[in-house]
């Protein structure tokens, strides 16, 4: 896959690693990569999850956790 191929982006309020766990475990050819995890800085409590890199049959996608709040 081309280095200036197109990123998805799929936004979670905190469910971004757990989804990423689930579209990986379904879909061959798959795979996790890095976790992001929020510092001392914020904006979200340290060590939780930001952001989560993986891959579907070739296909990058990132999974966000925005925190929208309801």
């Amino acid at each position: 896959m081309p280095d200036n191929a197109l990123t998805t982006c799929l936004w979670f309020n905190t469910e971004a690693e757990e989804a990423a766990t689930f579209y990986t475990g379904i879909f061959k050819d798959s795979r996790l990569g890095r976790v992001h995890r929020h510092t001392e800085a914020g904006p979200g409590s340290a060590g939780s999850v930001m952001l989560v890199e993986f891959e579907l049959n070739g296909q990058k996608f990132s999974a966000l956790n925005g925190y929208r709040r309801v």
